[in-house]
């Protein structure tokens, strides 16, 4: 190479990951999402899954071409777990120069978000809440969604109490049940910790809360900034 040559720059390409599902309006709402991310994002955006849908993540990795060498996946998921450990490990092993950017959880633009969805349900200022997260067997997982029910208390100015809806403890049900008891006379609030619409977000709306929050992607609703720039951010720290 003569000199002052210069080589063409090599292209880091966006790869939304997202669990799947085959409820249409979770669908709708990751969809949204996704292109709200192309909009802002100055690199390709490419869009996978972990489950139920396609293409999984490993699929769409083998077939990028080679004009885009660096990938980096963005979980688009709110907590440390299984999917993002091992199934994210193992698609990024497909391909060199693959990179992993943490998942969005936790992180104060979150629990904004979460404010917001509860106060357009009718959430009382003063109500305790309830975060219902969908849980996962990750001890570390856990801790993050304990610490987004810290940074939601912190916003609320109440109690904020973690519970799941599955895998692990306590249980959503165990934390309605017991705020009932503790304060029959007041309202159980629950705070939806759940991406989009789909099967666990109905299982939170059939709790027995009396007031049960959208997911941070609420249906009908345009896609909160705050989420988008988030994603962003988890790209570009993964970069460095």
């Amino acid at each position: 190479m003569s000199r002052g040559a210069t080589t063409a720059p090599q292209t880091e390409s966006l790869v939304a990951v997202s669990h799947g599902t085959s409820d249409p309006a979770g669908q709708r709402a990751i969809n949204l999402l996704v292109e709200e991310i192309r909009r802002a994002a100055e690199v390709a955006v490419h869009q996978s899954f972990v489950d139920v849908q396609e293409p999984r993540a490993s699929t769409l990795l083998r077939g990028l071409s080679d004009e885009e060498p660096h990938a980096v996946l963005v979980p688009l998921l709110l907590s440390r777990g299984v999917h993002v450990d091992q199934d994210l490990t193992e698609a990024a092993a497909l391909r060199t120069d693959t990179r992993i950017a943490p998942a969005l959880g936790p992180h104060p633009s979150l629990a904004l978000v979460i404010e917001h969805r509860l106060v357009q349900a009718g959430w009382r200022r003063g109500e305790p809440v309830i975060l219902a997260g969908a849980g996962t067997r990750l001890a570390q997982g856990v801790h993050d969604c304990q610490q987004v029910a810290n940074l939601l208390a912190g916003l609320l100015g109440v109690q904020v109490t973690a519970a799941f809806v599955a895998a692990a403890s306590p249980s959503l049900g165990e934390a309605v049940a017991a705020a009932r008891a503790a304060n029959p006379q007041h309202r159980v609030v629950v705070a939806s910790y759940l991406l989009a619409p789909g099967y666990f977000q109905s299982l939170v709306e059939r709790c027995g809360a009396d007031l049960v929050s959208d997911p941070l992607l609420a249906p009908e609703a345009e896609v909160p900034a705050e989420l988008v720039n988030l994603v962003l951010e988890r790209f570009t720290a993964a970069q460095a």
